[in-house]
């Protein structure tokens, strides 16, 4: 198993500090996305609060790429991490006293997303600092793992505990969540960047992350497909509160489940990764992308589904090709790519991963008003297996 990364002490305290972390995010994903199912019953309201969780990215994501690049990464880490216990209080005190209301729940969602765009490139360019560079794939499939045993893990026990206990005693452990991992990054000594001396101005800069991306084939087929994949795949994965309450009536727990069904998915995934052979430099893995294009196909499916064990097979196999596909993708993009560009060239990545993810999670809760639900699958779903599909077909 590729676990090298782990004989790295500085990996290790960020690997099991960032497992409480994650932990309370998914569980905060699944207490916002049913917060604003049970206060408006509304799927475009659904997919509106995901759409403005993950927006920002688009906007901000590439600008704080620069900032990552031009600062120290630790304090950057204990900045974004130290902004998201601060919003998650925020969501505690709102509800606590009573005052919480569907422009609120918005306002908090586009707040987090706004700390996440500057959060992301700062995790994608610390994490691979913690190891040699030979390690790099290992830290992103362990790190991935992490993340993926979280999303099994955190909205299984939210939904548990907010079936049994309410929703507030899961957002004052989602607060407590967020403390190991600011202890832990404070102890961190990752490594320096290569490059002194004078940096160029800032536009200058971000004009370098986007120009290498654009100019090495394998970032940009990377980036691409990681576009496509995020809209239909992760899309669909954002609006499961309509599925779960709003087609099958399960309520909480059963969203719980779906959630808790798509982590499973991905671990296995980032197992698979793990145990597998480094991928090659340079190269997109082509089994990971017909594995995509299968998901692509099972989305179609899951907006006929009549059967709620049928639907959560199905989302497991969703979780298991997006993760598969995530993966890959970032691990074609981060190796071999030089610490000082990491952090403008992984925020354009997660730029369009995230920013697909968020206006595939918008389209399709409108969507599912307009047309319904098994329409806005099946037409999301064709129109993704041919967007990969002739990304396939050009790379071959």
């Amino acid at each position: 198993m590729n676990i090298t990364a782990l004989k790295h002490r500085d990996f290790r305290l960020y690997f099991l500090g960032n497992a409480f972390a994650l932990n309370g995010l998914w569980m905060q994903r699944l207490t916002v996305g049913w917060l604003a199912w049970e206060m408006t019953g509304a799927p475009s309201f659904v997919g509106l609060v995901a759409f403005l969780s993950f927006a920002p990215s688009m906007i901000t994501g590439p600008f704080f790429g620069v900032l990552v690049d031009r600062v120290r990464v630790k304090l950057a880490a204990m900045a974004t991490q130290g902004s998201m216990l601060v919003l998650a209080s925020l969501l505690l005190l709102y509800w606590v006293t009573g005052v919480i209301s569907p422009l609120i729940l918005a306002l908090i969602s586009f707040a987090h997303g706004i700390v996440a765009s500057a959060h992301n490139p700062v995790r994608m360019s610390l994490a691979p600092r913690l190891v040699p560079p030979p390690a790099v794939p290992s830290v992103v499939a362990l790190v991935a793992i992490n993340f993926n045993m979280a999303r099994l893990i955190g909205p299984a026990l939210a939904g548990w505990i907010i079936a049994g206990w309410g929703i507030g005693a899961v957002m004052v452990l989602q607060v407590i969540c967020y403390l190991p991992f600011l202890l832990a990054l404070s102890a961190l000594k990752p490594r320096e960047k290569t490059r002194r001396g004078a940096k160029p101005p800032f536009l200058e800069a971000l004009g370098d992350g986007i120009r290498h991306a654009a100019r090495v084939p394998h970032i940009r087929h990377a980036i691409l497909a990681t576009g496509i994949f995020a809209f239909v795949i992760r899309g669909a994965l954002e609006i499961l509160p309509v599925v779960a309450d709003g087609i099958f009536s399960k309520g909480p727990a059963g969203l719980g489940v779906l959630t808790a069904c798509a982590g499973a998915g991905a671990l296995v995934a980032g197992f698979i990764k793990a145990l597998t052979p480094a991928q090659a430099e340079g190269k997109l893995p082509r089994w990971a992308l017909a594995l995509t294009l299968i998901g692509m196909g099972a989305v179609m499916v899951m907006g006929q589904s009549g059967s709620w064990a049928l639907t959560l097979a199905i989302v497991t196999g969703l979780g298991f090709a997006s993760s598969v596909s995530g993966i890959s993708m970032q691990t074609t993009v981060q190796m071999g790519l030089d610490d000082d560009l990491r952090g403008r060239v992984m925020s354009l990545w997660a730029m369009v991963g995230i920013g697909a993810a968020a206006a595939g999670a918008g389209a399709l809760g409108v969507m599912v008003e307009l047309i319904g639900f098994p329409a806005t699958l099946g037409l999301a779903g064709g129109a993704g297996v041919l967007a990969l599909g002739s990304l396939m077909l050009r790379l071959r």
